[in-house]
């Protein structure tokens, strides 16, 4: 198992004060250190997603912004790839399949923002191209969805998609069990 964590879209506009504020992204970014700490430690690949928003009608990730730039907390050092995307998914019109190819990875421990997007995207993409998948549920977040006039709060968005993904797509674990797995 060669075992790389994959940071999604952990920007500053998801965390207060930026143009997407995510309910709970404090707490779901202070676990992605956790697991960026450990990964680190074990010297484990760690690749990086950044979106960077290209639509006309855009109004967060904006290139050149500091809401684009991944969150201080959690942002890559010299020898971590940094990943551009401009989709969802990340794997899409990227080099990540490149890199996770040549670097031999075959699982993926997935974490970062949207819970409902690209965490999903992400997820169902990479388990689509074969790679064994977890998600660490409580270093993602979300936001509240409006669907037929029905708020539908952010924890539930978060749990309807976390059980989605949870068969077969990945294995949804808490970052104490990530951590705990890896010793």
């Amino acid at each position: 198992m060669n075992n790389c964590l994959l940071l999604v879209d952990l920007q500053n506009d998801y965390f207060p004060g930026g143009e997407m504020e995510l309910v709970g992204i404090d707490n779901a970014a202070y676990n992605a250190e956790i697991l960026l700490g450990k990964f680190r430690n074990k010297q484990l690949q760690v690749i990086h997603v950044q979106h960077v928003s290209v639509n006309p009608g855009a109004f967060f990730f904006l290139p050149d912004s500091y809401g684009v730039e991944i969150n201080q907390g959690v942002a890559p050092i010299e020898d971590e790839p940094l990943v551009i995307k401009h989709f969802p998914n990340s794997f899409r019109d990227t080099e990540l399949l490149e890199l996770l190819q040549t670097q031999k990875i075959d699982t993926l421990t997935i974490c970062g923002a949207m819970s409902h997007m690209c965490i999903d995207a992400t997820t169902r993409a990479a388990f689509d191209l074969g790679f064994t998948c977890a998600v660490v549920e409580d270093a993602c977040a979300t936001r509240d969805l409006t669907f037929q006039e029905k708020t539908v709060k952010a924890d539930k968005v978060h749990a309807a998609f976390m059980a989605a993904l949870s068969s077969p797509y990945a294995e949804v674990m808490s970052t104490q069990a990530v951590v705990e797995k890896f010793g």
